[in-house]
């Protein structure tokens, strides 16, 4: 028997019925072991070496391999095709080396691209040994990402106090994220107008033509600049004459797009189901590990993370039957298509995102997958079987048109297309979804011929504004990384989950925008580490693990070059005061933090005191802008408000008063506290408080909001059955209403300022039908994570206390801040075997209590038991005289 580790228990229980009873397969669970999050982890001064720490779960997982192996003929190392993958396998081989646990055993390291049994017996008969340049090439990434991010956070922590962290991909884009939003503010808005004439043809077919030369100049699209200009010309075409000039119609052909890629995929996704880079992963994720079908687990996607566009010969050969047999012989190319990417560093070792079998078809397997599982699944099957059909055939037509008034002289032109022949967009049920569809495609021109005079039907000025640069969306981002050579495939998601984490940018309408938090921590690292946030340098070093993995270069040689000059710049930045950090910074950020006035007065004077400089300064939640006067003069304003206040706010790391109580005339005060932010105001001889929901920023409080904060709890009304109020108020976990002893949740805090009797009532009712008590019932699973390797469902749950994750009658709270939609089973069950290990609360004092009383009775009977001995003794002794 062999023992056969791969890295998730969902694909160990399909593969060990693929294999059979000669073989015991076992789960990793990921990363069994990684560098832990403190200083000497790696360390450069003893050439680069690295302390690893196994985690509980990778100690578990690792004790049940090495007691598989004893009886075992050998080991086959299953895991991921991958460059982490490989370094899993080689984790988990060398603390078995170290633990002379292989006793001589044979090591085989085996890769398949898709959990199918096809796949996974062709990988067991051609293994091969550990990629060791692919694993230098993962330990020189992670040295790298443990180096920059534990050298340079700590220098952010002291010199820009709420920063988070800093990471070698996660700064620079953060960087692009920044750099668009300077775009933006800087962007000057011009009016310009274009001319549109409705005209028709002899038939009365109508159409729109648009105008492109007047009097014999070529107009651009921002050169007709006022109203004049265009009433003008559309005065002069109103009353022209129009014939056609020529007319041509030209074939073309559009061509599909390659498979998915990683990004592709995610770029996909989010554009067109709306899902997020991890959500996307995570979907993917299920279905490459394979969906129970009809009783049998398969895997319906190839590998998920890999940036090549190929597929093997034989998928090409299978999508060609695929579609013959779907749509016909006339949508099967003379020749198989061929691509290959264009993105900046790719490797094209790894086949692109394909369905494993393309005769499956999404509507084939709807029944089995719940929503996303199938949304995400027919967009890969789509995307694949698309790429190996013909292309579509269209007819583009082109109609020249003059108009002639008097001395003047006009050209339009009216552009259609006709699909002559579908092609590859016949896979696609709607054209909408086709990824190259462009809009003139639908536009179809009636019958025309050179020379023919047309009628007019009515002219149009139409005015348009430009636009500045749209912000990045996650999928734009991932494409530009892309483009750039920055990041892997693998890390992406990641990456956009850290800057959302750390505050450095929200997203709104599905767009990032960058935070003040973000913008400084980037205004800070492009002037004083301009280096290592430069675009070029990132890819190059990206460039340099590649030729890694290539066995071209030697790791720990890539790792001294960066190592001695970044050391470096870290050890000069150390020694600049705060002052000048924030100078720089003021200059740097000034469009943010000094927005012009309206009245044209100087953007830094202070509106208050009026002698005052503007400056930005630091405090505990991060940066503000406050006067040079302080503390005379108190004004401060949040960075990137333009929002003056009333001048009474103080030092944003002190108290802050917001304003005066209209009431009594008091002041309301902002204040951090012991367990977080409150405001506080007298009512009289009495102090009331209320503490700040965790959805409220402390920065982002005024007099309005604490003064209602402050009037908590709420009356809403009287319900209408039994007459007693209902009231709103917020509380320890969270919004709510209460009526006679009864509490629902509300979903957010400002639900409990404008709800009325009607929502209240319906709440409450909604929350009794589910039980009074959420002790009562166990709340419904979010979602389904897989199976747990003893057994039984690995659930997300949204309870009373927040999140968690459940197996059996463990439950795992969440860590704060992460999203329930991006929980991993990895990282389900790492959660719940900490939880399991973890010693119940109260349960060391009583087992401490127990075994005091143990002892104490133990001596209790020992001192008795040897009092009557001794008794014994001497009676006996006495008996014997």
């Amino acid at each position: 028997m062999d023992v056969v580790v791969v890295e998730s228990p969902a694909k160990a229980k399909t593969i060990n019925k693929y294999l059979g009873p000669d073989y015991k397969v076992l789960a990793s669970f990921g990363h069994v072991r990684d560098l832990p999050a403190k200083d000497g982890s790696v360390l450069p001064d003893e050439d680069f070496a690295m302390k690893w720490d196994t985690s509980p779960t990778g100690a578990k997982r690792l004790a049940e391999i090495s007691k598989a192996l004893k009886d075992a003929d050998g080991l086959i190392l299953a895991t991921d095709p991958d460059r982490e993958g490989e370094a899993i396998s080689w984790h988990v081989l060398d603390v078995l080396q170290h633990k002379k646990l292989l006793k001589g055993k044979p090591v085989k390291r085996v890769v398949f691209n898709a959990i199918t049994k096809h796949a996974v017996l062709e990988a067991m008969a051609h293994p091969r040994s550990i990629d060791i340049p692919l694993v230098d090439a993962y330990l020189a990434r992670r040295a790298l990402d443990y180096l920059v991010g534990f050298t340079l956070s700590p220098v952010l922590w002291r010199k820009l106090p709420g920063a988070r962290s800093a990471g070698r991909v996660q700064s620079v884009a953060l960087r692009l994220v920044c750099d668009r939003e300077s775009e933006i503010e800087r962007f000057q808005r011009e009016d310009y107008w274009s001319i549109e004439a409705k005209l028709a043809t002899k038939a009365d077919d109508s159409f729109l033509a648009k105008l492109v030369a007047f009097n014999q100049k070529k107009l651009g699209k921002l050169d007709i600049k006022s109203f004049e200009q265009a009433e003008n010309i559309r005065k002069m075409l109103d009353g022209a004459d129009f014939r056609t000039i020529s007319v041509e119609a030209k074939p073309t052909k559009r061509n599909p797009v390659p498979p998915f890629t990683t990004s592709t995929l995610q770029q996909a996704a989010s554009s067109k189901l709306g899902f997020s880079a991890s959500r996307t992963m995570q979907v993917a994720q299920k279905l490459y590990e394979g969906i129970d079908i009809g009783g049998e687990t398969t895997g319906l996607i190839t590998y998920m993370r890999t940036d090549g566009v190929q597929i093997a010969p034989e998928a090409i050969e299978a999508a060609r039957k695929a579609i013959h047999g779907m749509f016909g012989a006339n949508y099967v190319p003379d020749k198989p298509r061929f691509y290959s990417t264009k993105a900046k560093n790719a490797q094209e070792a790894h086949e692109a995102i394909r369905p494993t079998d393309f005769m499956r078809k999404p509507d084939d397997v709807k029944k089995y997958l719940d929503s996303d599982q199938f949304k995400l699944y027919e967009l890969v099957w789509k995307r694949a079987i698309s790429s190996q059909m013909k292309p579509a055939d269209i007819e583009r037509t082109t109609v020249e048109i003059e108009a002639i008034k008097g001395s003047d002289h006009a050209n339009l032109r009216a552009v259609g297309s006709v699909i002559t022949f579908d092609g590859f967009i016949a896979a696609y049920s709607d054209q909408k979804d086709d990824d190259t569809t462009e809009s003139e495609d639908s536009i179809r021109l009636p019958k025309m011929e050179a020379d023919e005079k047309l009628k007019k039907l009515g002219i149009e000025a139409l005015k348009h504004t430009t636009e500045p640069p749209a912000r990045y969306s996650e999928a734009t981002l991932i494409k530009k990384l892309e483009e750039l050579g920055i990041g892997r495939p693998s890390t992406y998601a990641s990456t956009l989950a850290t800057l959302r984490d750390r505050d450095y940018v929200t997203i709104e309408k599905r767009k990032l925008v960058p935070q003040a938090k973000g913008r400084i921590v980037t205004a800070f690292l492009e002037n004083f580490f301009n280096r290592y946030v430069e675009y070029d340098f990132t890819a190059d070093l990206e460039e340099k693990l590649d030729l890694i993995s290539d066995g071209k270069l030697s790791w720990k040689q890539v790792l001294r070059e960066f190592w001695d000059a970044f050391n470096a710049s870290v050890a000069d930045i150390k020694e600049l005061r705060v002052s000048n950090v924030l100078d720089v910074l003021n200059d740097a950020l000034a469009p943010l933090a000094f927005p012009p006035r309206e009245d044209g007065s100087d953007p830094r004077s202070c509106p208050l005191c009026h002698e005052g400089r503007l400056s930005l300064k630091l405090g505990r939640y991060g940066a503000f802008v406050g006067c040079s006067n302080y503390p005379e003069c108190k004004y401060t304003r949040q960075l990137g408000s333009e929002d003056v206040g009333d001048g009474e706010a103080q030092q944003a790391d002190g108290p802050t008063i917001l304003g005066k109580n209209p009431e009594n005339g008091e002041d309301v005060v902002l204040k951090i506290g012991r367990f977080g932010p409150y405001v506080e105001c007298k009512h009289g001889e009495e102090l009331k408080r209320a503490g700040l929901p965790k959805s409220w920023s402390p920065n982002e409080m005024n007099l309005e909001k604490a003064l209602a904060l402050l009037s908590l709890p709420r009356e809403v009304g009287l319900h209408p059955e039994t007459g007693k109020p209902i009231m709103a108020s917020i509380g320890r976990y969270g919004p709510y209403v209460s009526h006679d002893g009864q509490y629902a949740n509300l979903e957010t805090p400002e639900e409990v300022f404008d709800i009325g009797i009607n929502r209240a009532v319906t709440v409450l009712a909604e929350k009794q039908a589910r039980g009074s008590s959420r002790r009562s019932a166990t709340p419904k699973a979010i979602a389904t994570l897989g199976q747990h390797p003893e057994g039984g469902d690995v659930t997300v749950r949204d309870g009373r206390y927040g999140p968690y994750v459940n197996w059996g009658k463990i439950n795992a709270t969440l860590p704060k801040g992460q999203d329930p939609a991006s929980v991993t089973l990895e990282e389900a069950l790492e959660l719940i075997s900490k939880k399991a290990d973890a010693p119940k609360k109260g349960r060391k004092a009583a087992v401490k209590k127990t075994a005091t009383k143990t002892a104490t009775a133990k001596k209790t009977v020992a001192k008795k038991t040897a009092t009557k001995k001794a008794a014994t003794k001497k009676t006996t002794s006495k008996k014997a005289d």
